[in-house]
């Protein structure tokens, strides 16, 4: 790992702790209450300011943590005029990654390795096989299992047993996901101890309920996620 990188590091290593472990929910508060006015506000960003100047150990660089504390406070300011939600948060959060690599690239001069790195990935046929495989079983997967089990999902009363919305849906996506990420760091153990976890927290479940075709019908849904997963995993590490 070059010196380089371990500044972009040092860096977000600085933004995670200033954003998260080093910052009170009381100057959470008061930010959200007095906004621009908020003492904490300010507080926050010079923290950030800090942490990355000492992170980083370059004296003589003053510039990258004055201007990461400038981009900070703007993407800060404009949070704290939305309304609060998981999307903003979301926003927040890239933004300030985004800054931190911008500056990062422009200080320390690294358009052309990261341009280099980029084009060797596009030119990559295991990037791509690895990035179909991953969006396959996302969205598309969970069609065809729908469309492979919706005969059974008619006799399924739902009615019986309220779950929350799109639970099901979300809860197979990790499960797909992590499979494949299994398979492709070739850790096959980890995914029959996936599979005897799901089953003892659903599986367990529905046996109390004794309801035999929800039974039947999570087992098939399970059993035919990890079955197509497994050879979607097995295609792309060819």
């Amino acid at each position: 790992m070059t010196e380089l990188t371990i500044i972009l590091l040092q860096m977000l290593v600085a933004h995670v702790l200033g954003d998260f472990l080093l910052q009170p929910s009381t100057w959470v508060k008061d930010k959200e209450k007095n906004k621009i006015r908020s003492k904490f506000l300010y507080l926050h960003v010079l923290l950030h300011g800090v942490l990355v100047y000492v992170f980083i150990g370059q004296w003589n660089q003053v510039f990258v943590p004055l201007f990461l504390m400038c981009i900070h406070f703007l993407i800060d300011v404009t949070k704290l005029y939305q309304k609060k939600s998981t999307r903003w948060f979301i926003i927040d959060q890239i933004a300030h990654v985004c800054s931190i690599v911008i500056i990062w690239l422009v200080f320390y001069h690294q358009f052309q390795a990261v341009q280099t790195l980029l084009l060797g990935l596009f030119k990559s046929v295991k990037f791509w096989k690895l990035a179909l495989g991953y969006a396959f079983i996302l969205q598309p997967v969970s069609i065809l299992m729908y469309q492979l089990t919706r005969n059974w999902h008619q006799e399924i009363d739902e009615k019986k047993d309220a779950s929350l919305k799109n639970a099901g849906k979300w809860i197979g996506m990790l499960e797909r996901i992590l499979i494949l990420t299994f398979i492709v760091i070739g850790q096959f153990t980890a995914i029959g101890f996936l599979l005897a976890a799901k089953s003892i927290f659903r599986f367990g479940d529905l046996t109390q309920k004794k309801d035999r075709k929800l039974t039947e019908y999570i087992l098939i849904g399970t059993l035919l996620s990890f079955t197509i997963t497994i050879l979607v995993g097995l295609l792309v590490t060819l």
